[in-house]
């Protein structure tokens, strides 16, 4: 092991391409502490500036074969430096993202609208009622409880196209239902208006 203190970045390059463990341990050992130095002025987190270190020497190890590396040292580094960059954005992402998700905004519904809504409601759950039974079973599996159509088409003992076709036949109706109420309201409000 002590030859390969001796070898150049070079030869070492060669010697990991062709799976020499031994030369992995050399290069790990010649630049961990420069590559850790270079992720903790950024990151300031030793397990992070640990961790992409570890990350790095896992890509090096798993591109062994790939690599095309001419300078070791100046290609480690600029990994390095990758890798906490994006360590950098995915953290300002998840700030961003949380900041964002605290403050999340409560508008309150006009009391007309939230009647409308209801009337809406109050009309589809009709429309579902007046739906074919194996239909309305297929719609309440799927809106109700989630179910996947391959799941509901294994619980009827049916395809799983007939369950789309049922599906959309189902929606087709509900539809035409929603437009003819939506159409009687706007007349409605038209003639208020006037």
């Amino acid at each position: 092991m002590k030859e390969y203190q001796l070898y150049d970045n070079k030869l070492l390059l060669d010697l990991l391409s062709k799976g020499d463990e031994s030369a992995f341990t050399e290069i790990y050992s010649r630049f961990w502490q420069k590559l850790f130095a270079i992720s903790y002025n950024r990151l300031k987190e030793i397990q992070s500036a640990e961790d992409i270190v570890h990350d790095v020497f896992a890509s090096l190890w798993a591109n062994r074969k790939k690599n095309e590396i001419e300078f070791l040292d100046n290609y480690l580094a600029t990994a390095t430096k990758y890798m906490v960059l994006a360590k950098i954005m995915k953290k300002e992402r998840e700030r961003i993202y949380n900041n964002t998700s605290h403050q999340t905004q409560v508008f309150e519904m006009p009391i007309e609208n939230s009647l409308h809504y209801k009337c809406i409601l109050e009309i589809v759950k009709n429309e579902v009622e007046k739906l074919p039974e194996k239909c309305r079973l297929i719609f309440k599996y799927s809106r109700n409880e989630g179910m996947p159509v391959r799941q509901i088409a294994k619980e009827l003992s049916i395809s799983p196209k007939t369950v789309e076709n049922q599906l959309n036949k189902a929606l087709k109706q509900l539809k035409l239902a929603i437009r003819s109420f939506l159409n009687f309201f706007v007349f409605l409000f038209s003639i208020w208006l006037f």
